[in-house]
């Protein structure tokens, strides 16, 4: 039987502000297991595990945005970002190893005692830089960087404005069969979409994404607000269909 805590249960034991935990629901990157009939927000065992990865990446000093992008994709690797995790704790061991014991030179021999190297973090900075270039590094990644960069906030707008639509068209079929030849052309002119203008979307990827589209948070609302109540699970769906 899976273990439920509720979100204060989780911020004690985690140290995670409910604020925080809150925000994360509400941005898509964790979402309570279910919530309460009073609308209370309730975390199982892979919720918290979940919540695991994000804090260790937010050790490694990842945006918000990037730690949703990583642990949303296919290419995820739990055992890397585990090793990188143990890599920079070691560094932030030796590096507070090296205060401590500056610290004590200082007690011993007088405030004159002068020493800033200890204060170097070059090495902590380095590796935090390698492993976020790691885990950018992937092709989907690079593509995306690459076809995105220059463009304007007026070409941004269009390109948004652009898959609102084909969101408000799945809207409009919603009440269809996901596995319809209409929607499953649909669906196939999103992922044409998004490989034309961000990066290559395989199977693989898009079904990712339909998990993402329904998943809660900002995505869900965008999209049920663009093709009403209920489209980003039929975009689910639709997707889920077409990627078998």
């Amino acid at each position: 039987m899976r273990s439920i805590k509720t979100v204060n249960e989780v911020s004690r034991l985690t140290g995670v502000s409910v604020r925080a935990l809150q925000y994360y629901d509400k941005i898509g990157l964790l979402r309570p297991a279910k919530y309460s009939d009073a609308g209370y927000r309730l975390y199982d065992d892979e919720a918290l595990e979940k919540l695991q990865q994000i804090m260790l990446f937010r050790e490694l000093e990842f945006p918000l945005k990037d730690i949703s992008v990583i642990l949303s994709s296919p290419d995820f690797d739990r055992t890397k970002a585990l090793e990188q995790q143990i890599e920079l704790l070691t560094l932030k061991k030796e590096h507070l190893e090296n205060l401590i014991l500056l610290a004590q030179g200082i007690k011993l021999r007088g405030v004159r005692y002068l020493d800033f190297k200890p204060f170097d973090t070059s090495k902590l900075d380095e590796y935090a830089a390698q492993a976020k270039e790691s885990w950018g590094g992937t092709p989907a990644y690079r593509e995306y960087e690459e076809k995105s960069k220059g463009r304007t906030k007026a070409e941004n707008n269009v390109l948004e404005a652009g898959m609102m639509g084909i969101f408000a068209d799945f809207g409009k079929m919603r009440d269809s069969d996901p596995a319809s030849n209409d929607v499953q052309a649909k669906v196939a002119e999103l992922q044409a979409f998004i490989s034309k203008n961000f990066y290559n979307c395989t199977n693989e990827i898009l079904s990712a994404l339909g998990k993402m589209y329904a998943g809660g948070g900002d995505f869900t609302s965008n999209i049920d607000s663009a093709g009403g109540d209920g489209t980003a699970e039929f975009v689910k769906r639709a997707i889920d269909c077409y990627c078998k």
